[in-house]
């Protein structure tokens, strides 16, 4: 399978949504399910009082999400994605954009940002912009999320490179690293670690 050579544009998505409302089957799917709990434990046993949710597609996870944070704010690039998000969470302190990272990277600080399944949808340069933009809007004891998927695709990188290469263009060490023959989930943090569930992640 070849892969892509740039970062996948706006359109691709919104011709994605426009043939099928759910893709990947958020809403229904064991495999989602079970992604979206491993990667609440993941996170430090903390609120988050602002957070960014970059990809949020139709909400399913934003919604488990917004349950860790005080502010949340989520983002995707297909409009007709984002109008199932406001429908399937409508949290108060939840708010939802239409902007395509890096190069409409949205304003503020955050004690949080995720990644969820998005950064091997960018080539690598996109990659490393995102990863500068994510270093600079990170609070100083806040946290970064990224969960891969590992299977064979056509994405301009692998769920390993596009960990890895944010990993290493980003002044954040790995506080947590666990993987399935699935997924993988890294979080980043200055800050040292806290309490986690007990369930195998740290």
């Amino acid at each position: 399978m070849s892969r892509r050579t740039n970062s996948i544009d706006r359109a691709w998505f919104d011709a994605l949504y426009a043939g099928d409302a759910d893709p990947w089957r958020f809403a229904s799917s064991p495999y989602e399910r079970e992604k979206y709990a491993a990667s609440l434990a993941a996170l430090p046993d903390r609120r988050f009082p602002a957070a960014l949710e970059v990809g949020c597609s139709i909400g399913i996870f934003t919604r488990q999400l917004a349950t860790r944070c005080d502010r949340l704010l989520s983002i995707d690039v297909a409009e007709a994605a984002l109008a199932q998000a406001r429908m399937n969470c409508r949290a108060p302190h939840v708010t939802f954009a239409n902007a395509a990272v890096p190069g409409e990277w949205p304003d503020g600080q955050f004690d949080l940002i995720v990644f969820s399944e998005v950064l091997y949808y960018l080539d690598r340069a996109d990659i490393a912009r995102a990863a500068a933009c994510a270093s600079g809007a990170l609070r100083q004891a806040g946290a970064i999320l990224m969960v891969h998927y590992l299977g064979a695709t056509d994405y301009p990188v692998s769920g390993d490179t596009a960990a890895d290469w944010f990993i290493a263009n980003v002044a954040i060490p790995v506080s947590h690293q666990s993987r399935t023959n699935d997924y993988r989930i890294d979080v980043l943090s200055n800050r040292a670690p806290e309490n986690h569930h007990p369930d195998g992640f740290l």
